[in-house]
């Protein structure tokens, strides 16, 4: 029952949400109460992208390819903004950066989040249970997923859309490692933004998001809101915003659509053998590539039924900060298949584990 978001959004939630977002830039101090003979630094003045002919040349292009209006593309293009800070927000940490899966989980795993996954569980269980059916994807990992996200639409971000996306696609940072890719991701990115607000007949100035273009509760992004989101309510509408039912159903029909597997785990627990070969194992990063067999002859034994596992596997790092360090030894888990599919909505095995492990915790408290 997969379908297109081609009916229009809820406008009223994008309007409401902008003027939130507007009200919290003007909450400050009171001028008053502010040292006198500290000097105001003036704000730069904001760029448009009508300014630049490589932004009013993708227009017309884009325009061309999809059948679109030239002027609406380029008014919408043209009235996007430049956010100085979003190119440095997408370079990866400085290289020799330790990476810390306790810190990491810690920001996710909290009891702000366990509480308000409670809650969204027990308003949703028949729409979560009916996911599961159609589907195949467990409760806990929708529930995960939208936790991680958005703390269950308690965060769906500040940034317009248009500016993310443009800022992305005509300024994404050269020295990003896989900058060329990444920047043809954007494009196509806003393209499909731009293609879904007219079809829905949504001002593309108005929807809020990431600083990377990721929209409502469950942060798809515009291919995958295409691609993924359904209407699982009922009532006519694709709304990711506002309609709890209809974000679990997407969320599970992109698990779906990216091979999740019903019945099978995400990981198994795994025993290391001093003599196991780490290298060899690590290669694939978390890619399943080895047979339960295989695994184990390379030193690495899943736990808990791994031994049977029917799949592959790949060995999952998580590391603990600095490894010279009493009590910072890695942690490893074998994942499967399924954990793999939790890493296409974000590339990370430490993403993937906090999903997985704010579910559990989740289901523990509402008696799955």
């Amino acid at each position: 029952m997969t379908t297109t978001p081609d009916r229009p959004l809820d406008r009223r939630r994008l309007i409401a949400t902008l003027y939130i977002a507007a009200g919290a830039l003007s909450t400050g101090a009171n001028a008053q109460n502010r040292p006198q003979h500290r000097r105001r630094t003036a704000n730069p003045p904001e760029q448009r992208y009508a300014d630049r002919p490589d932004a009013m040349r993708f227009a017309d292009d884009m325009a061309a390819r999809r059948g679109l209006s030239a002027e609406w593309t380029r008014a919408a293009i043209g009235q996007a903004l430049y956010l100085p800070n979003v190119p440095r927000l997408m370079l990866p940490p400085a290289r020799g950066t330790a990476k810390n899966w306790r810190v990491y989980r810690s920001r996710f795993i909290d009891p702000v989040r366990i509480r308000a996954g409670v809650q969204f569980w027990r308003r949703n269980r028949a729409a979560l249970a009916r996911a599961e059916a159609e589907f195949g994807v467990p409760p806990e990992i929708v529930v995960g997923i939208v936790g991680v996200e958005t703390i269950y639409g308690q965060n769906m971000g500040s940034f317009r859309v248009i500016d993310a996306l443009a800022t992305l696609t005509f300024d994404f940072p050269p020295q990003h490692p896989r900058a060329p890719a990444r920047q043809a991701f954007f494009q196509d990115e806003l393209e499909q933004f731009l293609s879904l607000c007219q079809r829905t007949g949504v001002d593309p100035l108005t929807p809020l998001g990431s600083y990377a273009g990721a929209m409502g509760m469950p942060q798809f992004m515009p291919s995958s809101w295409v691609k993924y989101a359904i209407d699982f309510d009922g009532d006519g509408r694709v709304d990711l915003w506002n309609s709890e039912t209809d974000v679990i159903g997407s969320v599970a029909n992109y698990f779906k659509g990216y091979g999740w597997q019903p019945g099978l785990p995400t990981h198994y627990p795994v025993r290391l053998a001093p003599e196991a070969q780490m290298d060899a194992l690590l290669a694939p990063d978390i890619l399943p590539s080895f047979s339960a067999d295989s695994f184990a002859a390379k030193g690495a034994l899943p736990l808990n039924g791994g031994t049977a596992h029917p799949g592959k596997l790949a060995l999952i790092e998580l590391q603990n900060g600095d490894p010279t360090l009493p009590g910072n030894e890695p942690q490893y888990v074998a994942g499967t298949e399924n954990f793999y599919v939790i890493t296409r909505y974000n590339w990370s095995s430490y993403y993937a584990m906090s999903v997985i492990d704010l579910g559990q915790e989740v289901a523990a408290v509402v008696g799955r």
